[in-house]
């Protein structure tokens, strides 16, 4: 069957320029069987990443009809069944379908679809994601683990760092210091590693404004987007047990407000919203500050009888 790839085409500080290339395709091709051919047989000035083709290494994503994904792993036939499903209708007999390929997002593009990953690995780094040179000074023998204690690492150990989660990442469209759901899925493979021995450092790093755990929007992008199965938003929530079983409500307001919440919930099956401001914003009282800056909504409510 025919179909029209649309590939966003731009170089580098330049406005980018949709380009259009018909192919006749099997609906088993997959979308990087497509490049391929484009660059082969109609424009080899096309630029794109590409390595195992067999979504192993992570080189080929990119944003295949406005979702991050692997080109190797999508075919054809899946997404225009897909688009059709979205649109509601099907495709007529008359009608070519059309597949947009697009670089991926919150990086810079360099050309076409190949994008500049350093902020990426920038923001991998700051997590330090490999085992303590403590755990590893042990010369005499191994470092066993349980089955148990290795089955923790199992979600995490799948990432193939492809940057599809930190392409469509809400958080850190908006938040420069926020490090980025890769980063993080990695830091909890290390503080569920029974050989690390900072995990304490580590949550406290972790917990640092909203560089770490805390700057995540909760959109749930990054786990529907992973071609692995790593679900870095769940290992986000891991992250944060962990740091509430350490610290204290009155430790930040970040923690306040998952422990007021669930306390509330507890205490009432609600969230009595009145306390919640009170009991986050006014640490219980204790942050005059934070008290002052509630107080406009406070004389709001009163004067309406709340």
């Amino acid at each position: 069957m025919e179909v029209l790839f649309k590939i966003i085409r731009r170089q580098e500080n330049a406005s980018p320029v949709v380009q259009t290339y018909r192919l006749d395709a099997e609906p088993g091709n997959t979308i990087l069987d497509c490049l391929n051919r484009i660059k082969w047989e109609q424009d080899g000035t096309l630029a794109f990443r590409k390595n195992c083709r067999n979504t192993i290494c992570g080189s080929c994503a990119m944003r295949i009809n406005g979702s991050s994904a692997l080109a190797c792993k999508e075919n054809v036939g899946n997404e225009i069944a897909k688009l059709q499903q979205t649109e509601m209708t099907q495709t007529h007999a008359n009608v070519i379908p059309e597949i947009t390929i697009a670089p991926l997002g919150n990086m810079p593009v360099i050309k076409d679809l190949v994008v500049d990953m350093s902020s990426f690995w920038n923001n991998l780094e700051r997590v330090a994601p490999y085992v303590s040179t403590a755990g590893r000074s042990v010369p005499e023998r191994e470092f066993l683990q349980t089955p148990q204690e290795r089955s923790r690492l199992d979600e995490t150990g799948n990432c193939i760092m492809c940057g599809a989660c930190y392409s469509e990442c809400n958080a850190r469209e908006v938040d420069s210091d926020f490090v980025g759901p890769h980063a993080l899925a990695k830091a909890y493979r290390m503080v569920a590693d029974s050989r690390d021995s900072n995990t304490e450092s580590r949550l406290e790093e972790y917990n640092e404004g909203t560089k770490g755990v805390w700057g995540c929007t909760r959109c749930f992008y990054c786990n529907s987007v992973c071609p692995m199965g790593v679900a870095p938003l769940d290992q986000i929530t891991k992250i944060k047990q962990e740091i509430l079983e350490h610290k204290q409500a009155s430790d930040s307001r970040s923690i306040r407000h998952r422990k007021v919440l669930i306390e509330l919930v507890k205490k009432g099956g609600w969230i009595d919203e009145r306390q919640f401001g009170l009991q986050v914003v006014g640490n219980y009282l204790k942050d005059l500050k934070g008290l002052l800056s509630i107080a406009p909504l406070g004389l709001r409510m009163l004067a309406r009888g709340k």
